[in-house]
Order: structure tokens, then C-alpha cells, then sequence
């Protein structure tokens, strides 16, 4: 699945910045939440999803965001629910004066670890076949009224 989805899939798609299932739906979910710009979504959601089966029998998964572009403080940070979430984070603010972007790369981290579960979660999905199941049970849409 990984390999068909997140690899040859984004091939085939012509895809520029990711090989991965979705991680820009995560992304911008973080995001919006937490007072980000939602244009750096472009960038941000540049992301290579990676699984393999170790030795041990295991899962190994990686996700490599070599750009994620995160604030803590201006713009959206400020307005009240946003700055709720990233008080729920640990990261409002600027962070500790002797270092100083600290709060914007623990932001980062957050967003990366975020987006490896939903891979995982996807993935998982549609490895076991309910995606489409899943989707159809949580619908927030009613059928046609006849």
C-alpha cells in the first residue's frame, strides 16, 4: 500500500514536493487551528511517507517535512481559539529568551509527528479496506429525501 499509494501514485500524479498519502489535509488542519498562514500549505505539506517492515517484524515509518513553515506569535496566533490550541500545545509565544524560535520548532515537530499518524491512519485504511466503510459511517450528509 505504501509503495502504490504514497510512491507510484504520486509518480503517476506528477506530484511536485510529496510522496505521501495526505499530509496536506493534516496539515492544513493544524494549521487553520493554531493561527498559520494556510497559503504556506504549499510548501509545508512537502513530505516523503516511508514504511518498511524492520528485521524484528516491526513497522518503521518516517515522515521527512523538510519545510514546514510555522509561527507562534503575530498574525493568527493572536485571535482567542487559535491561541487556545497553542497554549493546549505547549508552544504560544516566542519561547524562552534564551532560545529564541524554540516554541516554532517544537510547532514543527508537532505538525510532522501529526501528519506520520495520519499517514499510518490512512494507510491502514486502505490496507485493511475501510476507507470507503469508514467514510460512509461518519458522513455528516443524509441521503436524498424521497
Amino acid at each position: 500500500t505504501n509503495i502504490n499509494k504514497n510512491l507510484i501514485g504520486s509518480a503517476m500524479s506528477a506530484t511536485i514536493g510529496g510522496f505521501n498519502a495526505h499530509a496536506s489535509n493534516i496539515v492544513t488542519a493544524i494549521f487553520l487551528a493554531t493561527g498559520q498562514d494556510p497559503a504556506q500549505n504549499v510548501e509545508s505539506s512537502n513530505c516523503i511517507t516511508l514504511m518498511e517492515k524492520t528485521d524484528e517484524g516491526d513497522l518503521w515509518i518516517s515522515c521527512t517535512m523538510p519545510s514546514i513553515e510555522v509561527g507562534t506569535v503575530g498574525g493568527g496566533t493572536s485571535l482567542p481559539a487559535q491561541a487556545a490550541c497553542l497554549r493546549a500545545i505547549g508552544v504560544q509565544g516566542g519561547g524562552p529568551r534564551d532560545k529564541p524560535g524554540a516554541n516554532a520548532q517544537q510547532l514543527a515537530r508537532v505538525v510532522a509527528a501529526t501528519t506520520m499518524a495520519g499517514e499510518l491512519s490512512l494507510l491502514a485504511a486502505l490496507a485493511a479496506n475501510t476507507l470507503v466503510e469508514a467514510h460512509m459511517q461518519h458522513n455528516r450528509k443524509t441521503g436524498p429525501k424521497k
